[in-house]
């Protein structure tokens, strides 16, 4: 990268990693005092905007900025593994687990609940694909096809089993909703990214060396598959977070099309993981405050825009 650009992608990770720390994280435990929200729905008012004023906005940024942080950190190794469709497999596995918690709950909303039975049913599912992956030796489009399609007919048939799709705002759960986000929800995001930002760190030397030579890793006697089942309920765990917002059918944009964006205009694996940060960061805030104020469905909009910096990047390069 050029230094101009590395000094702007540097920057605002830099501004992201302090309102983290500052604001999202103890906003997310319900430890920011209430002055904060008078003053920053004071501040919307002062610049037109009343989108400050709401809370429901607040859980949407808040859970927003944390999918533009671990959908792109992992997307980056799934990406370079050739396991882009992972995402979208375990998207619709979800999707059957919040169909399953409709039946326990009976619940016509998004709750904490129904976020735990679709991660618990994305983490199963995660294991399925891994052992199906395992058993036919690769990540091919016959094991991946028959999980993606078994489990949205699955869930299809729980939504029916529990009084049709009139029991359940589905169209929620297929493109995402803005409003549905509560606070324990955003509670379980915060963990789960914490979760997910700390595997990586930890891990992160043993995933870069599966990824980019898994036969070498093998040979150095490093447990690929175990780091490779780490590597998919991982996924799992951004999967259902960013189901709120995104929805099952555009959730695994997040994990490939700021990845596909940053690989453009970087230099190197480190870079592109940065980049794509930045790049999900932007597509995230951008689509949640144009959706806002044009009365869009804020999944669509997040991936448009995102798929606009990719069409920029690819002028660019």
């Amino acid at each position: 990268m050029r230094r101009p650009f590395r000094l702007v992608v540097r920057g605002i990770l830099a501004l992201t990693a302090a309102a983290v720390a500052v604001f999202f994280l103890p906003y997310s435990f319900g430890l920011l005092p209430e002055r904060a929200f008078d003053a920053g729905c004071t501040a919307g008012r002062a610049l037109g905007t009343e989108l400050a004023c709401y809370r429901f906005m607040w859980n949407t940024v808040t859970v927003g900025v944390f999918i533009g942080i671990i959908g792109p950190l992992i997307g980056v190794f799934l990406v370079h593994r050739e396991m882009a469709l992972i995402g979208e497999t375990l998207a619709h596995t979800a999707f059957a687990g919040v169909a399953f918690g409709t039946l326990l709950f009976a619940a016509s909303g998004w709750d904490a609940r129904l976020l735990l039975v679709a991660l618990a049913a994305a983490v199963i599912g995660a294991l399925a694909v891994q052992e199906l992956a395992d058993r036919t030796g690769s990540y091919g489009d016959v094991p991946v096809a028959i999980m993606l399609t078994g489990s949205f007919a699955l869930g299809t048939l729980f939504i029916d089993l529990g009084g049709g799709f009139a029991f359940v705002d589905v169209n929620s759960y297929l493109f995402g909703n803005i409003s549905i986000t509560d606070e324990r929800s955003v509670a379980l995001m915060a963990i789960l990214s914490l979760s997910v930002v700390a595997a990586v760190g930890l891990c992160y030397k043993q995933l870069l060396f599966i990824t980019f030579d898994e036969q070498a890793a093998r040979v150095a006697g490093l447990a690929v598959s175990r780091y490779t089942v780490l590597l998919v309920v991982l996924t799992a765990l951004v999967i259902v977070g960013a189901m709120q917002i995104l929805g099952v059918i555009l959730v695994a944009a997040m994990l490939v099309v700021p990845v596909a964006a940053a690989s453009l205009v970087a230099g190197s694996f480190r870079e592109t993981l940065l980049v794509a940060v930045v790049v999900g960061e932007l597509s995230v805030l951008g689509g949640i405050a144009l959706s806002w104020t044009a009365g869009l469905r804020p999944g669509a909009t997040i991936v448009v825009i995102a798929i606009g910096w990719y069409l920029v990047a690819v002028v660019r390069s």
